[in-house]
């Protein structure tokens, strides 16, 4: 199965020449109030007030059971069947494993406690050969957190995700004939949906709170709460995603992992209404729609995502087994003004452009200075990259590398004294830079043409960044222009240091014109490319790249140098495939 030919089906796409302005908001993350307000709920988890809230009944059995939609992955599945749970590079023997352990990589544990694994043992073992293993792990969680709330066990968001697996995979982990256990099973549940109904609001703005809310309708409709809870968790989910969703579809966050997380989640609700035999709501059926476009629109050619807001290309099988899963023959979003990101499909090349300013704070901690950077792919080869970033595997690169993959010069795009677009502090947080990015797009006559101008400079050099970028009809070219342009009443003396980035995947090999203006680069075994620049001095570098799997990897950089007068100049490019 391949991505390519069904996501850019002909059609009217919305795109009309003409400038629109795009700007980041004065958000700087949670205000001190929320922040303790978050704090005192997670406090109050603890106490005997809390306790009486989760009493109840308890359900004697589930009202259904849906089907996951989204495919496991089968070698985990196998791993854990063999005694290993295996996830994002960190791997733990069954016979080891604590639920109460702390300090270990988040991904890992959150994979664990929201039992996603369940999806991969799934994928390799049948119910009778699976149940044993799923229930023995069920066990012994409720042993360690069933009674007593706590993080990151009990957060809001792993609730929202353990629900929908629980529910889904029922026959896993309800075929014991131990009423005791079985028991179990079903208060918790019950607990963990009595939990969500006060915490999922309470859950910081974006995906997590839609996946809490999620577990809620999920509670509703599979364990206990009828209409109520119902009511409750559709008003809840339709008001988180309103704030965490751009109206294009993107997430706020602008965070390809997160929106292949986010199609997922309302993939395996949209099972839920099908297996209760519900309609599902439109309001669902349209984000679920919005989501996939602006997940498409992120896809290169080798169906893996391109590198953005401190993400890697994940995992193909992944991606393909979420579109599936979304039961809906969509198209990429081509031309998007909340997600941010522009895409330019002609025949086998696809170009993903960043025309957006950074995430705020309160939507992403550890956004990326990546305005105005592009990604190239030939057919199933990567040819221009970003560095990318460690993605959902937190701690599996060391935190200064980090936050070196969050800057701009760790981009294909243009820096300027060599500094940052937007500002990236020591703790972490952006600062200020890109404001305001203009954008402009036009695919008349085949020819899919569009340019883009950001503000990050001009606080300090007074200096505009605007990229024009063409792409030909039959995608073998891909013309580029950077102009450096003097902001009005903001001109300043002074020669200034440019560097034009062209990080380049790992499997291109590269060989430079005698003339220090061109390059050719050779994608192994199949097409070769050739570069030409005006208005700098080219030189190949060393660079990095981060592999689906957060490995770094080293390749190199084609890096156009020179400096820039006070009134600005003009860098030229093009990249143009051979033969």
């Amino acid at each position: 199965m391949s991505l390519m030919d069904p996501i850019d089906v002909p059609g009217d796409d919305g795109i009309e020449p003409g400038k629109r302005l795009i700007r980041v908001g004065d958000d700087r993350g949670l205000s001190l109030f929320e922040r303790l307000g978050y704090r005192l709920h997670r406090t109050a988890w603890r106490t005997p007030l809390h306790r009486l809230r989760l009493r109840g009944r308890m359900p004697l059995r589930l009202l259904c059971v849906p089907k996951d939609p989204v495919a496991g992955d089968k070698s985990a599945g196998a791993a854990l069947l063999s005694g290993t749970v295996r996830h994002g590079g960190t791997e733990l023997a069954v016979a080891e494993l604590d639920f109460t352990t702390l300090g270990r990589p988040a991904d890992f544990d959150q994979y664990l406690h929201s039992f996603a694994w369940l999806r991969d043992l799934a994928a390799a073992a049948t119910r009778e050969r699976g149940a044993k293993i799923a229930e023995a792990l069920t066990a012994r969680w409720i042993a360690a957190h069933g009674e007593t709330v706590s993080e990151p066990a009990w957060r809001a968001d792993l609730w929202g995700r353990r629900i929908l697996f629980w529910t889904a995979y029922a026959p896993y982990i309800l075929s014991s004939r131990d009423p005791v256990y079985r028991s179990s099973v079903l208060y918790t549940l019950a607990r963990g949906a009595r939990h969500l109904d006060r915490g999922a609001d309470k859950v910081a703005p974006g995906l997590g709170r839609i996946v809490a809310w999620c577990g809620v309708i999920a509670a509703a409709l599979v364990v206990q709460g009828g209409p109520a809870r119902l009511r409750s968790g559709e008003a809840g989910l339709a008001r988180a995603l309103a704030l965490a969703m751009s109206d294009d579809g993107g997430l706020v966050s602008r965070a390809p992992i997160e929106q292949l997380a986010l199609v997922e989640t309302l993939s395996q609700l949209r099972a839920v209404y099908i297996a209760s035999r519900r309609e599902v709501p439109e309001l669902l059926a349209e984000a679920l729609a919005a989501a996939l476009g602006a997940l498409l629109s992120v896809v290169l050619g080798d169906d893996e995502l391109s590198s953005w807001q401190g993400g890697n290309m994940a995992n193909r099988r992944r991606v393909l087994a979420a579109v599936a899963a979304s039961g809906i023959d969509s198209r990429a979003l081509r031309q998007a003004r909340g997600w941010g990101y522009q895409r330019l499909h002609a025949r086998q090349s696809v170009l993903v452009f960043d025309a957006a300013p950074p995430p705020p704070p309160r939507a992403l901690s550890g956004g990326c200075a990546s305005t105005l950077a592009f990604e190239l792919s030939d057919g199933p080869n990567r040819l221009i990259v970003n560095c990318g970033g460690v993605g959902e595997a937190i701690g599996a690169i060391p935190s200064e590398l980090v936050f070196a993959l969050r800057t701009t010069a760790a981009h294909s795009t243009l820096t300027l004294g060599d500094r940052n677009s937007t500002a990236i502090h020591p703790d972490g947080s952006l600062g200020k830079g890109v404001a305001e990015v203009e954008m402009s797009r036009d695919d008349t006559a085949g020819i899919l043409r569009v340019e883009a101008s950001h503000d990050g400079y001009v606080r300090r050099y007074g200096l505009v960044h605007e990229r024009r970028l063409t792409l030909s009809p039959d995608g073998r070219s891909v013309v580029g222009e950077d102009r450096l342009i003097a902001a009005e009443r903001r001109r300043k003396a002074g020669l200034v240091p440019f560097t034009v980035r062209f990080h380049l995947a790992p499997n291109v090999e590269v060989t430079p014109t005698a003339d220090g203006q061109g390059a050719i680069l050779r994608l192994r075994g199949t097409n070769v490319w050739q570069f030409r620049c005006r208005g700098g001095q080219l030189s190949v570098e060393d660079s990095l790249w981060i592999d689906g799997e957060a490995r770094p990897h080293g390749t190199l950089q084609l890096a156009v140098s020179g400096e820039t007068p006070p009134d600005g100049m003009t860098i030229s490019w093009e990249l143009k495939r051979a033969g």
